[in-house]
């Protein structure tokens, strides 16, 4: 799951970034309101956590931005404002939820939890696909009953496929979300196919049917 952070206070994002990795998300981060804006304009997350204070504009301008394009990222506002005001008005714009500075990490990361499933997966915390069952809190794969022993490369891979089943995702969107948005950083998609490849690999060594469908000139798609 990809998260994109707006905050500007270095300390912060340093421990929420290096927490979320361990908890296997993908995580970037927008220190002001203009890396924000760029970055909601050219991508799209699973969640977003919004600061509303930003040193170069009201971070609630970010989240009026996405209901402008009708984007359905999921938003966390998380603020050192506690007023009321604040709360209904963030709320009230679209936001899923509101957290106020200072706040625990196991608590953070639990919202976000609830957000991504509430947003992706119909309230759910597991995804049914086939004989597969991927459980999104405890972040396993079952076939029956063994679990698959995926990287996370290749959990995120599958699990990206899994969300968006029967549709056609580019190689260029599959790259930039498994690659933490540094898919320019690479000449070409070497790094996806091989990740690819072995991720099909353990899926046929586990008895999986072909599901991952390669589609020529496009990129690949899960069938349901």
């Amino acid at each position: 799951m990809k998260l994109l952070l707006v905050e500007d206070e270095k300390e912060l994002c340093k421990n929420i970034i290096s927490y979320l990795k361990e908890e296997n998300y993908l995580c970037e981060i927008a220190p002001d309101f203009k890396t924000a804006i760029s970055k909601v304009e050219s991508y799209d997350y699973d969640c977003i956590l919004l600061d509303i204070s930003l040193p170069d504009g009201n971070g609630l301008n970010v989240l009026k931005e996405l209901k402008a394009n009708k984007k359905t990222d999921g938003v966390i506002i998380i603020s050192a404002k506690n007023s009321i005001e604040d709360r209904i008005e963030g709320l009230n714009m679209g936001a899923d939820d509101y957290l106020v500075k200072p706040f625990h990490l196991s608590e953070l990361r639990a919202r976000i939890g609830a957000v991504i499933r509430r947003r992706r997966l119909d309230g759910n915390k597991t995804i049914i696909l086939n004989d597969l069952v991927i459980d999104t809190v405890a972040r396993t794969i079952c076939v029956g009953n063994k679990y698959l022993n995926l990287t996370r490369k290749e959990y995120d891979l599958l699990l990206y496929l899994g969300i968006n089943k029967n549709r056609v995702l580019t190689k260029n969107a599959i790259a930039e979300h498994i690659s933490n948005g540094e898919v320019d950083l690479f000449d070409n998609f070497d790094f996806l196919y091989a990740h690819m490849k072995n991720l099909k690999k353990k899926l046929t060594e586990a008895g999986v049917g072909e599901y991952i469908k390669s589609v020529y000139g496009m990129g690949y798609k899960f069938t349901v």
